[in-house]
């Protein structure tokens, strides 16, 4: 059953690169598609749209759905809560911060990512600390996630009724999520951080199993909870600062993947985390290209997207809530 989901994984994974080449703002058919996919050298405006446009952009999509639905497998087992998700700390209310100073101040080039990032390890360290005092409780986790959210959105909302109008344009479209304004250096960035993110969730995944029956009980099996936590929680903000600082917000990914797969994974993280990353990669792969597709030649940020499934998927999770196990 295992091998055979993860067989199953891998083939949508294809597929899903196929077709996001395929469909776009204009439609590119399967032979002229593979053609330039096979020879990458031959010269035309196929090959242009194949592998300077949509090739990278599939890629960062496969990238930062990996790893925002590996984040959420962990913080929903780390946390105990079905609900968690890499935004829910936070981190995201940071570096959204960080991208919207950026805009409104007209930083170009890669400044913008870069206060991404940098307002994400602000709200990592302000939530560390706050956490800290309370010896890492994840009452404290939670509720600290949730204050400094409100306390960055209210901080954007203040930044946006002082500056230009175009200005405020530019941060909300990037506050939606999008995958287009890619750079190939950033990419190359969180091609190494997301990958070896996940990998340090593989290797703690006995330790997740452990921390899913509750600290008492996982002390009482030789885990050292807090310490435990503490790598998980800063491993995971790390991630999800840097897919925020490539794509902005995109929420949902780290909340309907993870529920969706447990369903055949079981609780065994060392199983559900690479599928996760795998199921994650293929959700906001196919968003993305639907969002190109859907009103083109215009283009959906594809938070939007993300946005519309994961309302339909809660709507549905609460709808069979007596059937589902939610506690």
């Amino acid at each position: 059953m295992k091998k055979a989901l993860f067989l199953i994984l891998l083939i949508l994974l294809l597929f899903t690169f196929i077709f996001s080449l395929m469909f776009g703002g204009s439609k590119v058919p399967l032979r002229e598609t593979m053609e330039a996919l096979f020879h990458p050298h031959q010269a035309g405006t196929v090959r242009t749209i194949i592998w300077q446009i949509r090739i990278p952009r599939i890629v960062l999509g496969f990238l930062v759905g990996a790893g925002l639905a590996s984040c959420g497998v962990v913080f929903q087992g780390m946390l105990r809560n079905p609900l968690a998700e890499p935004y829910t700390l936070g981190v995201s209310g940071g570096a959204a911060l960080g991208a919207t100073l950026g805009i409104v101040l007209g930083l170009g080039g890669y400044w913008v990512p870069a206060m991404a990032f940098l307002g994400s390890l602000f709200s990592i360290a302000m939530i560390y600390f706050i956490v800290a005092r309370r010896r890492f409780s994840v009452a404290g986790l939670i509720l600290g996630g949730i204050i400094l959210s409100f306390i960055f959105s209210s901080l954007v909302l203040l930044i946006f009724s002082l500056v230009r109008a175009e200005r405020v344009q530019g941060a909300i479209f990037w506050l939606m999520g999008d995958l287009s304004s890619l750079q190939p250096a950033l990419l190359k960035v969180i091609a190494f951080i997301i990958p070896a993110g996940i990998l340090v969730f593989l290797l703690f995944g006995r330790e997740i199993d452990l921390l899913t029956l509750g600290e008492e009980r996982a002390a009482h099996l030789g885990l050292e909870a807090e310490g435990v936590k503490k790598i998980l929680f800063l491993v995971a903000s790390l991630i999800t600062g840097a897919a925020v600082a490539a794509t902005g917000i995109i929420g949902f990914v780290g909340l309907i993947v993870p529920h969706f797969l447990r369903r055949f994974t079981g609780p065994n993280h060392r199983l559900l985390i690479p599928a996760a990353a795998l199921g994650g990669a293929v959700f906001l792969a196919l968003s993305d290209t639907l969002a190109r597709t859907i009103v083109a030649p215009l283009e959906l940020p594809v938070g939007v997207i993300t946005g519309i499934l994961g309302g339909f998927f809660f709507l549905t999770f609460l709808l069979r809530a007596k059937r589902w196990d939610i506690s």
